[in-house]
């Protein structure tokens, strides 16, 4: 999906760099040699390098504690 129809940047551009670059949405367009031009695209810009960024600092599977819930029998 594109984010950006000025500079024609994609999602999945956005979520690559926002993996491996610092920065918000000026930063990575600039890295991109795009920078934003009339601006609307910022905002969900911006959410989605957020949410790219949370995911990649969570881990994929919480392991559960075995027997956490087990009550005793009396």
């Amino acid at each position: 999906m594109y984010v950006c129809i000025c500079n024609a940047i994609r999602e999945c551009e956005l979520r690559q760099l926002a993996s491996t670059c610092r920065g918000g949405a000026d930063e990575l367009y600039a890295k991109l040699g795009r920078p934003p031009q009339c601006r609307q695209c910022v905002d969900e810009a911006e959410d989605i390098i957020s949410e790219e960024r949370l995911g990649s600092t969570l881990p994929l599977v919480i392991p559960a504690k075995e027997n956490a819930y087990q009550l005793s029998a009396a």
